[in-house]
């Protein structure tokens, strides 16, 4: 059927009685209105009944039902059935009656009797002639008749509701597929309105064991008719004793640590893990409670939103031409996405790989319309190809996030690491020079802190060289360095969901192994801000919060997908990898951290290399890197950064 009908009535249809609930379905349906008013309209005469039978003592007599109750129940349906109408009692939807559509009911109850009451104590027995043209058992009738039959007005029409939603709900339900054992984490406003949308789901899922909630207060209260077993610590006891499936998190405003604590308690258990929406979403009618999600590692290890100067950043993107490098990766793409709400003039992705570069132009051009691009295939170390890009299309502001990143991979290819990170960088840096750009930002990283690995001093020396250009060119040039991001390309998360999925062991290298990590969309809005307050030569260092332990992260992955972290998945320990430090270095207080406008936000002062003795080194670099002389390279590299210490695993306090 193409009427709308809600899904879950079009399945099984293999039987006679599915058929038949079809049948009578669409009979529903294309005769829904007339049938509701043939309701109200019995409503309303067994209500009269009631009225009459209360007001004489239960009793039926001949003198009432005979003689006033006709008369009666002809007066009171032209009144009731117009005012009924007027009060949009004909067009809702049974199943999911609500509070609203009782007030509805008790709203035009009120108004119907008052305007009975009115014409017939006010007008028909105060003028004389119309008062004797009565029969005398008419206008004999009892003043308990119109007070009873309000309270039948009201109880009766709002029963057939609940009767028809109880059906759905209780009786339906019993016939359906066996159903998931659900739990409720919350029981404030979030968890009450998940119940109750579950309750009134066309297609009955779930079957709702109880709520957990850690207010005392609300221990052993029922919401709807299903309890509140007890706090969150308990949590283990109450899914083993009671065999629960999954788990909703209906805490929308709880914070990071909140949701971890749920996860971290459940550990051990075989249960999948739901959340509902934010109250943003909820509140702006862009989601709702029902539409619950699976808990991404996102949400546990995420912060809470990031306020930024949107106006300072619409007035640094709007109408430029703004060329970003490394676009098709994981966060030169996040990257055009934050700079294509902000409307630019023109925005050139400029990426080696085809591919990534096909899918980023793409999905910007569904998001944004109005968006004008240009995938532009171009190797930064070309430096022909790059400076044809700039003196053809002149970029206003230049985001340079293109990098070789992976650690141990660049170890094992360490010319390709500066010949990428540093030569690539100088490149483009001097393009946006020459062509007289307005703004660089170079994307860094906390592996350039005191680096253990080739490609964390690589982005040192590039930073170095972005720093001293900044000192006399007129682009301003900044550097923004921050930990890993959830989710980019080659980092632990997308590995470990793999493994997990491939039934394990998930690989750590170290117990002791630990990251700082912020979402992509985090990372990349901070970067934008960076962008405005950048006044030439500055190094941001990013706020990344606390680190987190590897293991932590690999239990939580583990336990979000419903499986037992060392039972149904085992993990391994294979030892650090070429490169790798235990611990990163990215801290955002002490004397060399110099405070800005954003709290997310700080500046490192630190004393720049003599330029002579820099540009006559990096040229050397990219020399020995050009000829693949592995053996120079190193020590070439811990000439240009003394704090450089290859293979040291550790990190420095």
């Amino acid at each position: 059927m193409s009427d709308g009908y809600p899904q879950a009535d079009k399945q099984d249809t293999d039987g006679p009685r599915s058929r038949f609930s079809i049948s009578g379905a669409s009979f529903l349906l294309a005769f829904r209105k007339p049938l509701i008013i043939l309701a109200h309209i019995a409503a309303f005469a067994a209500s009269l009944v009631f009225a009459f039978l209360v007001a004489g003592n239960m009793q039926i007599r001949r003198e009432w039902l005979v003689e006033q109750y006709p008369f009666l129940l002809l007066f009171f349906l032209s009144v009731k059935l117009p005012v009924f109408g007027l009060f949009q009692q004909y067009r809702g939807w049974w199943r999911y009656v609500s509070i609203s559509d009782l007030v509805g009911i008790l709203r035009a109850s009120l108004v119907s009797t008052l305007i009975i009451v009115t014409i017939w104590f006010a007008v028909v027995l105060q003028i004389p002639a119309l008062r004797h043209s009565l029969p005398p058992a008419i206008a004999a009738i009892s003043q308990g008749v119109f007070m009873a039959d309000l309270f039948g007005t009201i109880l009766l029409p709002a029963g057939l509701r609940m009767i028809i939603r109880l059906y759905h709900e209780d009786f339906c339900a019993t016939e359906s597929r066996r159903l998931k054992r659900f739990l409720i984490v919350g029981a404030g406003n979030a968890g009450e309105a998940l119940l109750r949308e579950i309750l009134r789901m066309p297609v009955v899922q779930y079957e709702t064991i109880g709520f957990i909630d850690d207010d005392p207060v609300k221990q052993g209260i029922h919401i709807h008719g299903v309890p509140v077993l007890g706090t969150v610590e308990q949590l283990p006891k109450i899914c083993a004793d009671r065999t629960i499936e999954e788990i909703a998190i209906a805490m929308p405003s709880a914070t990071r640590p909140q949701l971890r604590r749920v996860i971290h308690v459940c550990e051990g258990t075989k249960i999948r893990f739901r959340t509902v929406p934010s109250i943003t979403d909820i509140a702006s009618g862009k989601l709702r409670v029902s539409q619950i999600r699976d808990v991404d590692i996102n949400d546990l290890l995420g912060r809470e939103v990031v306020r930024l100067d949107l106006d300072l950043i619409r007035a640094f993107a709007r109408d430029k031409t703004i060329l970003v490098t490394g676009a098709g990766g994981s966060i030169g793409s996040e990257m055009c996405r934050q700079i294509g709400q902000f409307e630019p003039k023109l925005l050139l992705l400029v990426e080696q790989a085809e591919n990534p570069l096909f899918y980023i132009e793409r999905d910007l051009r569904r998001q944004f319309s109005g968006l004008s691009t240009k995938p532009l295939i171009c190797d930064i170390t070309d430096r022909a190809r790059v400076e044809a890009i700039f003196e053809q299309y002149q970029p206003q502001v230049v985001i340079h996030a293109a990098a070789h990143k992976h650690v141990p991979l660049m170890e094992l290819n360490p010319c390709e690491a500066v010949k990428n990170n540093v030569l690539g960088t100088q490149t483009v840096a001097e393009a946006a020079d020459k062509y007289a750009a307005t703004n660089f930002v170079m994307i860094s990283t906390d592996k350039a802190v005191n680096p253990t690995s080739i490609m964390g001093s690589s982005k040192r020396i590039a930073e170095m060289y972005i720093q001293d250009l900044g000192r006399t060119s007129k682009t301003q040039f900044v550097t923004v360095r921050f930990g890993n991001v959830l989710g980019s390309e080659g980092s632990v998360v997308p590995i470990f969901k793999k493994q997990i999925d491939a039934g394990g062991p998930v690989t750590i290298t170290h117990p002791q192994m630990q990251r700082y990590f912020m979402t992509i969309p985090e990372a990349s809005q901070l970067v934008l801000q960076a962008a405005t307050m950048g006044k030439g030569g500055e190094i941001f260092v990013l706020d990344m919060g606390e680190p987190v332990k590897i293991v932590d992260l690999a239990n939580m992955l583990i336990t979000l997908s419903g499986l037992r972290p060392g039972e149904d998945i085992e993990i391994a320990f294979t030892g650090p990898r070429p490169g790798e430090k235990l611990f990163e270095e990215l801290r955002i207080e002490g004397e060399d951290m110099q405070q800005t406008g954003h709290p997310k936000m700080r500046i490192w002062k630190n004393i720049p290399m003599d330029r002579r003795k820099l540009h006559a080194g990096i040229a050397d670099l990219i020399e020995i890197a050009q000829r693949q002389d592995h053996g120079r390279l190193t020590a070439k590299i811990k000439d240009l950064v003394p704090e450089y210490t290859p293979g040291n695993h550790g990190g420095r306090a």
